[in-house]
């Protein structure tokens, strides 16, 4: 699949959803590629930054996945940053970092996450929970500072 293409269907299985503050959640993809794109990335985690959240949201299936035109590099760093119920962060954090190129596409994630302007429009609970979550994961993942 070209980027083009994976952005397309990653638009298209995510059709309706909103995120935490209601704006469409292709806003919230597009903004993880683009995170990844300049924090150096190549296509292959661009490519998985559109479908991050895709098998994690259930907009996309792991069989889709699994038989989609992608490299195998790809669909690993997907499956690497889905979370997966019950797993423990620190279990987490370690299929990432153990996940070639899977870390930058976390990075460009939880940057996008808490970026204050999003976090503003929440409520204080919700934003302070949130702000805790995504430090704490950046700090099992090294990414602190």
């Amino acid at each position: 699949m070209t980027l083009a293409q994976v952005e397309a269907t990653a638009r298209a299985a995510h059709t309706g959803q909103t995120d935490k503050a209601g704006r469409p959640y292709a806003e919230h993809l597009s903004a993880v590629a683009e995170g990844v794109r300049a924090r150096g990335g190549d296509d292959e985690q661009i490519a998985a930054a559109w479908l991050h959240d895709a098998v994690e949201d259930d907009a996309l299936s792991a069989k889709w996945l699994r038989g989609a035109a992608l490299s195998s590099r790809t669909k690993d760093i997907v499956l690497a940053v889905t979370k997966r119920e019950g797993e423990p962060p620190e279990a987490y954090a370690a299929r990432i970092l153990a996940t070639p190129g899977a870390l930058l596409v976390k990075e460009a994630d939880l940057a996008h996450n808490a970026d204050p302007a999003r976090l503003a429009v929440l409520d204080e609970a919700t934003r302070k929970r949130l702000t805790e979550k995504y430090a704490r994961m950046r700090a099992l993942l090294g990414l602190v500072g």
